[in-house]
């Protein structure tokens, strides 16, 4: 089973999705505005991707909280990740012990068809 991990209202997410139904791929979503993720999911992530994928510095909730003049290390970025999920990028998928963050039809095509 495909999960993906975002916001319903996110391009990104939506473009993910889209992309799931139009190859019939079974997906479930896992929505941070609705859910709260645990730290240990994002630990877990952290193992197969850099901190640099993960963490969304150009976000609106990135600017909004003005974590650019905090000048974060990645202990202090996974410390955010924890507290606002809406700092992660989105969708994080997760598929066969994969995980795959953002959107990028080339990308999915290759990992799930």
């Amino acid at each position: 089973m495909i999960r993906v991990y975002g916001i319903k209202n996110c391009d990104s997410v939506k473009k993910a999705l889209s992309f799931f139904k139009k190859n019939d791929l079974a997906y479930e979503l896992y929505d941070f505005k609705t859910q709260e993720l645990p730290c240990q999911k994002i630990d877990e992530w952290l193992q197969k991707v850099s901190m640099k994928e993960l963490f969304n510095s150009r976000s609106t909730t990135y600017r909004n909280l003005k974590l650019k003049e905090l000048n974060l290390d990645e202990a202090g970025q996974k410390e955010w990740l924890c507290k606002e999920n809406l700092l992660i990028k989105r969708p994080v998928v997760e598929f066969n012990g994969e995980v795959i963050v953002g959107f990028n039809e080339e990308n999915y095509k290759r990992s799930f068809l």
